[in-house]
Parts: structure tokens; C-alpha cells; sequence
């Protein structure tokens, strides 16, 4: 048989010692840096669930870009769990924060290390939190943690011949299980009758439920339409994070549109919320958060402190229920009522922004004794908004 001669490169390929492949084969060294984390609660009352989060400047000694891949351990080096969060929604949707939980005893320090290992898998039972957008249900945007659930709704819902609702709204569905519950709730199609885990009871309507907002101009609420877009930043199982686009609309002649953006960290009753808005002539906002007022309720207002409470009634007779606003108290202008809303006046930044937060508890899920129980979680919450955990972080 003719052989047939090698080329001078595959020749080259087939003389070159082993040791070489060796030495370009070899894994690179492992990523060995840890950052040392301590945490302090500066208040003089326990805080359970603490969201920390971790920046990219507070991560950078790691040198570690796929954030996922980022462990954090507790004192005695065991893992905690943790997320990687998209905060800015950039090109790429990369995350650009670490965020992990923690409880605290009044004034109690805690420390961690952080580390870099494989990259995080969770387990189902591991979510505390999840949301989606659900064209099936008419452009639903439906979102829960271990405590409470909401949804809101978009455009596909305005021209429904079944039930059209115009509204951007915040509707409540309430729960008495930890477990994340709104995809199977949906999949049954029953989620109106409470089956052991909870039900949808609230009729939030075209008030503003329990969050929704709108602008306060001639002493008259102004409100969007439905959501037109959305889209998920973070999807537990810590915190869920997502943006809803409104297109423009009134408020006494001048055009505005808002993003807002919500998010929900496990083991909280109380969502945040971030709206901002672009108004076609630049001037001062006034935006009203709300609260559905229902008949009988009983209101209690804290100005100090930012907080509007409220305990009522459930529907179809289902217990009671406290629900809850909390603002800046430095922004806050007052508060004040309309026909179907307790509101807080907020006056926006001057970049057209406002944070406030909002949500709930059904006194069925044993989540608090009483409404005076949830007051003092509201209470402490504001107060824990304006003294949060104090951490920092160190290479060691």
C-alpha cells in the first residue's frame, strides 16, 4: 500500500512531546478568594427574612463574572441560599447582584463568606417566590411568595367579551400554604374556591386594590389603562422582580406614560413598588398609592411613620383581612380619600420616580395573631426601611 505523507502541520502536531499537552490541557486554578460578610441589625427588635444584597463592587475580589456561580456560607460554613439578580436589564440580562436571606435577633451581628463554586441549581421547594405573565388568562401578570399573592392585569383583558375590565389595579389572592401555588391555582381553573391552600375572594375592580396607584391632579385621581408590556428581571427563588410598561394616558390634559417596576423577596408581606414616569411637558407629579376602600373598614394612618392600614372585611364571608401602604415619610404630602380608594399623596423625585410599598395578610393563614399584630409588622417594616441591615464586606 502507497503511503500517503503528512501534512507538516499534523506532523508537527503528532512529534510534539506529551508534557506539552499536558501543560495546555490542564484546568485553570481554582477561583480561591472569599469575601468576608458581616451583618448587623441596628434596630432593637428581631427582623426575620433580611434581604442582603451584594453588588458587583462588593463582589469584584471574587473576580467572577457568571454571578450564578457565587455561594454564600453562614458562621458554621453551611450553605445559605442565594440569587443572582438582573437589576438593570442590560443587553445581556446579566445579573449584577447576589442577594441571599437572613434573621436577626434585635441588634444581632451575623457573618458569612462568600465563595465561588459550580453553578446554582435550586430545587422546586427552594422557591420563595415566582411570577410570570399568563396569556392564557388575558394577559394576567400573576406573582406570589411563601406569604401572599397578587395579580394585575393587561391589555388582552380590556376586550374580553366574558368580563372586560379596564384597570391597572393590583388584585390580591390570598394563601395559607408557603409552597408557590399560582401555576397549579390557574392549570384547575378554580381558584375562586378556597381547596385548603387559599382562593381568589378580592374584587379589586377599577379601584386601585392593594398597590395599584395613578397621578393626583385637581384634586381628582388620574389612572393608566392595563399593562401593555412586561418583562421578568429576577424569578426567585429569593425575589421576584419584574417591570410593566402603561401606555400614556390623562391626567387633566397632560399626557403621561410609567414603567413601574415590582418586586417581592420571600418571607415579606409587602411588595415594592417603583413607578416612573414620563410626562409630555416636564413639571412636578403627585402620585396617589392606594388602598380599595371597603365598607366598614377600619383605617389607621401613621404620618411619622408613613404607614395606612387598614382592616376589613373578606368577600363571600372568608375572615378579615389587613392590608397595608408604606411611603417615604419625607415625600409624603398626606393622605387622603377618594369614592373607591384610601390614598397616600407622594410627591415624585425630580426624576419622575416614587417607591412605595404595599400588601396584605388574611387572618386564616396564621401568618399574624390579629390586626394589631400586622400593624406592629407594618410599624417595624417603615421602620426598618429607614435603619436596614448594616453590612459590610471585606476580602480575607
Amino acid at each position: 500500500m502507497k503511503s500517503i505523507p503528512l501534512p507538516p502541520a499534523l506532523l508537527a502536531l503528532f512529534l510534539t512531546p506529551l508534557a506539552a499537552f499536558g501543560a495546555a490541557a490542564t484546568a485553570p486554578a481554582p477561583n480561591l478568594a472569599r469575601l468576608a460578610i458581616e451583618a448587623t441589625n441596628p434596630l432593637p427588635f428581631a427582623r426575620a427574612s433580611q434581604t442582603i444584597e451584594l453588588s458587583a463592587k462588593d463582589l469584584a475580589p471574587l473576580n467572577e463574572k457568571a454571578f450564578a456561580n457565587i455561594h454564600i456560607l453562614d458562621a458554621a460554613g453551611r450553605e445559605v441560599l442565594a440569587q443572582a439578580v438582573d437589576t438593570d436589564f442590560d443587553a445581556f440580562h446579566l445579573p449584577d447582584t447576589v442577594i441571599f436571606q437572613a434573621d436577626f435577633a434585635a441588634g444581632e451581628t451575623k457573618k458569612f463568606t462568600a465563595t465561588v463554586g459550580a453553578k446554582q441549581v435550586y430545587r422546586k421547594e427552594q422557591f420563595k417566590a415566582f411570577g410570570r405573565f399568563n396569556r392564557e388568562r388575558f394577559d394576567d401578570f400573576v406573582w406570589e411568595n411563601d406569604r401572599i399573592a397578587h395579580r394585575t392585569y393587561g391589555k388582552g383583558l380590556e376586550t374580553w367579551q366574558g368580563e372586560p375590565l379596564t384597570s391597572s389595579t393590583v388584585d390580591i389572592w390570598t394563601k395559607r400554604t408557603t409552597r408557590m401555588v399560582v401555576n397549579d391555582w390557574y392549570l384547575s381553573d378554580d381558584y375562586h374556591v378556597d381547596h385548603g391552600e387559599g382562593a381568589d375572594f378580592y374584587s379589586a375592580g377599577v379601584s386601585r386594590g392593594n398597590g395599584g396607584s395613578g397621578l393626583w391632579a385637581t384634586d381628582k385621581l388620574w389612572v393608566s389603562k392595563n399593562f401593555v408590556a412586561s418583562r421578568v428581571l429576577a424569578n426567585g427563588p429569593i425575589r421576584v422582580l419584574f417591570e410593566l410598561d402603561y401606555d400614556a394616558f390623562d391626567v387633566n390634559g397632560l399626557k403621561v406614560t410609567e414603567t413601574k417596576r415590582i418586586s417581592l423577596d420571600g418571607g415579606q408581606n409587602l411588595d415594592h413598588y417603583v413607578s416612573t414616569y414620563r410626562p409630555a411637558t416636564p413639571g412636578p407629579l403627585t402620585v396617589g398609592a392606594g388602598l380599595k376602600k371597603v365598607a366598614g373598614a377600619q383605617k389607621d394612618f401613621n404620618a411619622a411613620r408613613g404607614t395606612l392600614t387598614a382592616w376589613e372585611k373578606v368577600e363571600k364571608n372568608q375572615g378579615m383581612q389587613g392590608i397595608a401602604l408604606v411611603v417615604d415619610p419625607k415625600a409624603l404630602d398626606k393622605q387622603v380619600e377618594d369614592d373607591r380608594n384610601f390614598l397616600m399623596l407622594v410627591k415624585a423625585a425630580p426624576d419622575n420616580t416614587v417607591s412605595y410599598w404595599a400588601g396584605f395578610f388574611w387572618d386564616k393563614s396564621g401568618q399574624f395573631a390579629d390586626y394589631a399584630a400586622f400593624k406592629t409588622y407594618v410599624d417595624q417594616f417603615a421602620q426598618g426601611l429607614a435603619a436596614p441591615v448594616k453590612v459590610t464586606v471585606k476580602t480575607e
